[in-house]
């Protein structure tokens, strides 16, 4: 997930959040308390502390299984394994390679809860996922995004399980695919629009590297391009003078560096990678680049995307007047590759409103953000959801310098206002 922005939510927001549904902000606070002073819940806590060591244990062990956008299905047999052995019920892969079991409830209805991180990372095949330990510090590519989140939602399943909890709802944890680059939200699409849950589907939280007053709310969208130059290539001195695609990308790309875009929405523009020709000394027949389009607010994605469109024409005329055509001329074509819809959670749904609450009634102020996460495909479709950190402090997502901090006693306590939201939402007693 990439985060785009955090905003921090103070009670009289909250309170006028609430104000606009049915029940009282304070009835869910009411519920939230009675939840964290329980000693169900304080059980649940202490099976997260004393499950510390294993959850990092088990983040190291998935890390190191190379989970590639398109590729995860290694990874994705090992975690359905680990779901098998806590017990879960229907253990399955689905069609998408989405891995998942169910927790059972005490509802006597047929929806589900599902609660959710992604199996994928963006990292290629052949890198070097070993992790390094430095100090407190675990670096590997992917260990943060989202490989940390996995194992928290394994310790949920223990705690829910060592506290003797039944939700009021089917809860299905899962291991989804594609939330990654080119994966384009494939899994979660998927589980939305063809899978057998995709309308029994009542709650669904993802969870992403984060801290326990993260709230992700609100999903930015992207439009993803590869487009492709292509001319009548030839010899670098043989042909000297004939119009050379790489000329025309450059162009086009400089045009798209110059484009003024919106602060709020925020609204961005990324060349990604560039690709293509045969050798020095040769034009090239084709050459193409990755671009990445992203905005909190449709109007001002779709705006973007049009001006972007418009450059590529121009560079290519650009280029074709500036050299010779005697043997042809440049062509361009612009491929979609990617579109994550834009989306949010209503303000007074009940599932932003009991995450409020809950970190209210820990004392813990919740901060609301935009970001670009598996809960984009949900909330472009009106349902419940919202992603929520599991509980690490990671950085460098991306980056093959990714790391993870160990810090037992924050990391519990962040972790323990994940599972409480999980329980409150499904109304486990």
């Amino acid at each position: 997930m990439v985060l785009l922005g955090k905003l921090g939510i103070t009670l009289g927001a909250v309170a006028l959040i609430a104000s606009t549904g049915p029940v009282a902000a304070q009835g869910y606070e009411k519920q939230a308390k009675a939840l964290l002073d329980g000693a169900k819940f304080k059980t649940a806590k202490a099976s997260l502390d004393k499950d510390y060591a294993r959850i990092i244990a088990d983040i190291v062990t998935l890390t190191e299984v190379e989970a590639p956008p398109f590729k995860e299905a290694t990874r994705g047999a090992m975690f359905k394994a680990m779901l098998a052995t806590e017990g879960l019920t229907d253990v399955t892969t689905d069609t998408e390679g989405n891995v998942y079991g169910t927790l059972k409830g005490s509802g006597a209805s047929n929806d589900v809860f599902v609660v959710t991180a992604h199996l994928d990372t963006v990292f290629p095949a052949g890198t070097n996922v070993k992790v390094k330990r430095e100090g407190n510090k675990l670096i590997a590519p992917g260990i943060g995004d989202d490989t940390s989140s996995l194992p928290v939602l394994l310790a949920y399943i223990r705690a829910i399980k060592a506290a003797r909890f039944t939700p009021g709802i089917d809860i299905v944890f899962m291991g989804n695919v594609g939330e990654e680059g080119p994966g384009d939200l494939r899994g979660v699409r998927y589980l939305f629009g063809k899978s057998p849950l995709k309308d029994r589907i009542k709650h669904f939280i993802s969870f992403e590297p984060g801290l326990g007053d993260d709230i992700t709310n609100a999903g930015a969208g992207s439009r993803r391009y590869k487009v492709t130059f292509s001319g009548p290539g030839g010899h670098s001195m043989g042909n000297f003078g004939t119009v050379n695609p790489a000329y025309a990308m450059a162009d086009a790309m400089t045009r798209l560096g110059k484009l003024a875009v919106p602060t709020a929405p925020k609204t961005v523009y990324n060349v990604g990678v560039v690709e293509g020709g045969t050798s020095v000394n040769s034009i090239p027949f084709a050459m193409s680049m990755l671009v990445d389009m992203r905005s909190g607010g449709k109007a001002e994605l779709d705006a973007l995307e049009k001006q972007f469109l418009g450059i590529l024409p121009v560079a290519v005329d650009a280029e074709n007047a500036a050299r010779s055509t005697a043997r042809g001329k440049i062509a361009v074509e612009a491929k979609l590759i990617g579109d994550r819809p834009v989306g949010e959670v209503a303000a007074d749904a009940p599932i932003l409103r009991m995450a409020i609450s809950l970190r209210n009634a820990a004392g813990v102020k919740p901060v609301l953000g935009t970001g670009s996460s598996d809960s984009n495909i949900p909330w472009s479709m009106g349902r419940s959801a919202i992603t929520l950190g599991s509980g690490f402090e990671t950085n460098g997502a991306h980056s093959l310098d990714e790391y993870l901090v160990s810090d037992k006693p924050k990391d519990v306590d962040n972790m323990a206002l994940g599972l409480a939201t999980v329980l409150l939402i499904a109304g486990a007693k």
